[in-house]
């Protein structure tokens, strides 16, 4: 499906990071949904047939990379945080791409 893309790789990675997250169940719903957005936005965002269209998706994809990370901050959960960095600077550049 989505062979050699390493930002939806990242993301997925991103993700079951997040599943494995201990908090209290606000905190872990909102985590898991943001996270999720992520990925499925990268995922659609990869099919669309302009680059407009792309951008736009991996720019709702960036939005919900800060939230994951305001939200990692809030549980302290570096090593993810650092992860999920790396996420938001492959959709930075994702968004800026001609």
């Amino acid at each position: 499906m989505l062979k050699n893309f390493r930002t939806f790789d990242l993301a997925v990675q991103l993700y079951r990071g997040c599943e494995q997250v201990q908090a209290k169940s606000l905190l872990k719903d909102q985590l898991l949904r943001a996270s999720l957005s992520i990925v499925l936005n990268t995922s659609e965002g990869s099919a669309k047939p302009t680059a407009k269209d792309r951008r736009r998706f991996y720019g709702i994809a960036l939005g919900s990379c800060r939230e994951v990370q305001a939200l990692l901050m809030l549980l302290k959960q570096d090593a993810l945080f650092q992860l999920s960095d790396q996420v938001g600077g492959c959709l930075y550049k994702l968004t800026h791409s001609h």
